[in-house]
């Protein structure tokens, strides 16, 4: 969940909903809520080594979406762009740091922390919009941002410090968002071009992993596997996101992005067995509650559209 939930905002809004759009982005969503059971199976590997092998497996299958939807031009052409391959740069730092919050928080069993900043997420981004954009917030969303905000702060007293893994995951997909807004590029695309300028310091640091004998890709034929299907778990779901966005409304596509947090909460509780101490249940209440008051709207005004 990081480039894929980007391009909703760049794909231009359907008329209706339709069955085929709702059953592909439950498919994606649900993918993206499982994503940690298939990060345990590399849990024994260094994080780094594990998200320099995501970033470099998931080119091929970048390039062949692109190549599939008849993008590779406008790929070419952003790379003769220094200014557009500057936000390039910038959104792959971000989405980087991502990833590499994402594969550390399943591999030290902080899971639950992860599903809680993939809730926050959105509350962050409308923040994010204020602090920046200068965006006018409603009343609704100014008590969802407060929620989420005392939520933070319960976490930090809790735990005597800041919930980095909580904050990290909406602060660097927020901003990366964000930088995405300002890209006159399409998701794929601009998804692709990341993996390009990732792929050189990923692949070198993989080959050093290997020469000095630390790498594991060379050790097993099941580790290779693995590491492989790290790009094909990132990449495929975007494949289907981006025609799922064609056929939903966004705020259907909105209020379902909610099904991932909260397949990976479950999967945190029921089959990692992670703790739910009663700081991050208040934090999870406080979270639950705001993003009610968030999506009500949304789901009122798709109401209202039917209705008419």
């Amino acid at each position: 969940m990081s480039a894929e939930i980007t391009a909703a905002h760049e794909a231009p809004a359907p008329q209706g909903d339709t069955t085929k759009g709702f059953v592909l982005a439950f498919i994606v969503f649900m993918m993206w809520g499982v994503l940690p059971l298939y990060m345990k199976l590399v849990i024994d590997l260094p994080t780094d080594e594990i998200l320099a092998h995501r970033i470099v497996w998931s080119l091929p299958f970048a390039g062949a979406m692109v190549a599939y939807s008849g993008q590779s031009r406008t790929v070419t052409g952003v790379l003769r762009k220094p200014k557009m391959m500057g936000l390039v740069l910038l959104c792959s730092l971000f989405i980087t740091l991502n990833w590499g919050t994402y594969i550390y928080a399943v591999s030290t069993a902080q899971t639950v922390d992860a599903a809680l900043g993939y809730f926050i997420n959105p509350l962050f981004s409308i923040a994010l919009a204020a602090l920046i954009l200068r965006e006018k917030l409603g009343r609704g969303q100014m008590i969802a941002v407060a929620l989420a905000f005392a939520a933070v702060v319960i976490l930090t007293v809790e735990l005597g410090r800041l919930p980095l893994v909580a904050l990290a995951l909406p602060l660097s997909f927020g901003l990366y968002a964000f930088l995405h807004k300002v890209m006159p590029v399409e998701g794929t695309t601009a998804f692709t071009l990341e993996a390009m300028v990732l792929s050189g310091p990923a692949l070198g640091y993989i080959i050093y992993l290997e020469a000095t004998g630390a790498g594991h890709f060379l050790r097993s034929p099941v580790t290779a596997l693995l590491l492989i299907g790290c790009g094909a778990v990132t990449a495929i779901p975007l494949l289907i996101y981006a025609n799922a966005t064609k056929l939903l409304r966004l705020s259907t596509i909105g209020i379902m992005q909610y099904i991932a947090p909260s397949v990976i909460f479950l999967i945190a509780v029921l089959i990692f067995r992670e703790p739910l101490e009663p700081a991050k249940l208040a934090a999870f209440v406080l979270i639950w509650v705001a993003l009610v008051i968030y999506t009500a709207p949304m789901v009122r005004r798709r109401r209202k559209a039917s209705a008419e």
